[in-house]
């Protein structure tokens, strides 16, 4: 999708048969204007998509250095800790930042950005795996040149761009890499019957931790049909649900890679309900080490992801090079946290 050109307030005026001056006056809300002039000004601005260039806003007084977060919600300890990691990113440059929550609505994500681009807000943050459609490509393509004819930039955090081309910075970690070194430590610890609880088919995240999940399996010599998956998506709820599931139905699973730490916990607590133990009778690992993941029971063994980092590299790298070329990834790493969660599975199996 190529840029368009930038919509001038010229053309505003002229769609809406005023001068300029009434335009900047009636955009500025700084001087009355007759109700009627100023909706057929509102109206045209709207038909041309226009908002006002954020460099010439800042010029006369009113620009704004502020950041524009974007996330499914807050409550998710993984989405405060990236959160906090702009804010405090953004503090540091002496910049505002403003949180929006969609809960995973496509709709108020765009109302929000569309607010965000009338603001001035230089940055727009989105945090967070997405199920990448075509309706998702169509909409942060539009997002990427809105904001770039608009003198902004988008930043994808911890999602991928869908195309290299658009004017967007991508900042993301290692989701597959994590999945399979995390897998591989159950392999190692003599797991074979190990079932992935937390999929949700399109998600960018989590397609890349089931694809590093089958990776180590079939490096330990598994057969694809070793891989037992559940789309039960993200929450602690989710988790207990799946696992309770999946006890009642008799499983001989020996080990359980839970999609996040919240979907882990519950597992755990599924597992207690069912009257057995973890890891005695099934071990269990999560993904992200949330700051409650020691403090589980038994501690969780999980992947650590650079959550704080992630979102203060966003804002870092953004304010660095604002001009840096279309599609620039930098991509994070993980690595293991071991704690007590994992053990062999039991010599005997148990009657599930």
């Amino acid at each position: 999708m190529a840029a368009k050109e930038r919509v001038t307030i010229r053309e505003v005026a002229e769609r809406a048969g005023v001068s300029v001056a009434t335009v900047s006056r009636v955009l500025s809300g700084n001087y009355p204007v007759p109700p009627a002039t100023r909706t057929r000004v509102l109206r045209a601005a709207k038909a041309l998509d226009y908002v006002a260039n954020a460099h010439a806003r800042a010029l006369v007084g009113g620009g704004r250095k502020m950041v524009a977060v974007v996330l499914r919600q807050v409550t998710s300890p993984f989405y405060a800790q990236v959160a906090e990691g702009i804010e405090a990113e953004a503090a540091a440059h002496g910049w505002l930042c403003l949180v929006g929550a969609t809960g995973g609505d496509p709709q108020r994500e765009l109302e929000f950005v569309q607010l965000m681009r009338e603001e001035g807000a230089r940055l727009v943050v989105l945090v967070g795996g997405v199920v990448e459609d075509d309706s998702y490509r169509e909409r942060v393509a539009h997002y990427a040149h809105a904001l770039d004819a608009a003198g902004a930039r988008l930043v994808l955090c911890g999602r991928p761009v869908p195309d290299p081309g658009i004017p967007a910075l991508v900042v993301e970690f290692d989701n597959e890499a994590g999945a399979h070194a995390i897998t591989a430590h159950l392999l190692s610890a003599g797991h074979r019957r190990i079932a992935f609880l937390g999929g949700l088919p399109g998600n960018t995240s989590l397609d890349a931790r089931v694809s590093g999940y089958r990776k180590a399996l079939a490096e330990h010599g598994l057969p694809p049909g070793a891989a037992h998956v559940v789309d039960c998506g993200l929450g602690r709820g989710a988790g207990h649900r799946a696992m309770t599931e999946l006890l009642a139905g008799g499983t001989d699973v020996t080990a359980v890679f839970a999609g996040d730490d919240m979907v882990a916990a519950g597992v755990i607590r599924a597992v207690g309900e069912a009257g057995l133990r973890v890891p005695d009778d099934i071990s269990v690992v999560g993904y992200n080490d949330i700051p409650l993941a020691e403090d589980f029971n038994p501690p969780l063994t999980t992947v650590r992801t650079p959550s704080e980092e992630l979102g203060r590299a966003a804002v870092r790298l953004a304010l660095r090079d604002p001009d840096r070329a279309a599609g620039t990834r930098h991509l994070l790493g993980t690595h293991i946290v071991v704690r007590d969660s994992v053990a062999p599975p039991p010599s005997a199996g148990h009657d599930l």
